[in-house]
């Protein structure tokens, strides 16, 4: 494991605890959000290709029972050991696994959809095309991609400190353009985008991006 990684699994082993806190109801205060996931559960249920999805960067599980209300059977995997530990704990009826988003467990076209919530951020550019790679592959045609970020100006910024518990990493603020081309580059054609302006100067834009596998794989 390289040292950015590294150090990204190790902040969020001393954050869980904290997100468990302050995240367990933000979807309640999110209506932009939970439409959005509505749209992918509608879309994604509507395929009918299966109910299993992915929850990819899943944290401490927060969205596992939102997923599974709307009729979708999720399986979540986080990079940290204790978010895992606690949506395990939290969120005991549902499947958690540490996992790498560059090197997911789940078989090839296994999955009818994966969301990516706040998890793409972490992605350095250079790994960017393995991780899309990952997620188109594991995706069954038809299936659905849905994600979302901070959008901003794509720069390297440092996280952490705000928490006041020793903690740094590396995140991205990538901007919505950047996003749908490495969304896109994977092999996924766009069905939905849209944002939220920053309320504030050091509060980013939210962004989200709905993507769609093709039935059929294109030519390579």
């Amino acid at each position: 494991m390289d040292a950015n990684t590294e150090e990204l699994r190790a902040a969020h082993d001393v954050l869980a605890e904290l997100y468990a806190e302050r995240l367990a109801d933000a979807l309640d205060r999110m209506p932009v959000e939970r439409a959005v996931l509505d749209l992918f559960c509608d879309l994604t249920l509507a395929a009918d290709l299966g109910i299993n999805v992915g929850d990819v960067g899943c944290g401490t599980g927060r969205l596992a029972p939102y997923l599974a209300g709307k009729g979708l059977a999720p399986w979540g995997v986080d990079l940290s050991p204790e978010m895992i530990r606690v949506a395990q704990r939290d969120h005991a009826a549902f499947r958690f696994d540490v996992a790498d988003l560059r090197e997911l467990p789940f078989e090839d076209a296994s999955l009818v959809g994966v969301v990516c919530w706040y998890s793409l951020i972490f992605l350095a550019p250079a790994d960017r095309h393995a991780a899309f790679g990952e997620l188109y592959r594991v995706i069954k045609p038809g299936g659905y991609l849905v994600t979302a970020f901070k959008a901003g100006s794509s720069q390297v910024r440092r996280a952490g400190r705000s928490a006041n518990l020793g903690v740094e990493f590396d995140l991205y603020w990538q901007t919505p353009q950047e996003m749908e081309r490495s969304v896109t580059d994977a092999g996924f054609t766009t069905v939905f985008w849209g944002g939220v302006p920053a309320d504030g100067p050091d509060s980013p834009a939210q962004g989200y991006l709905l993507a769609r596998k093709a039935v059929v794989d294109p030519p390579r």
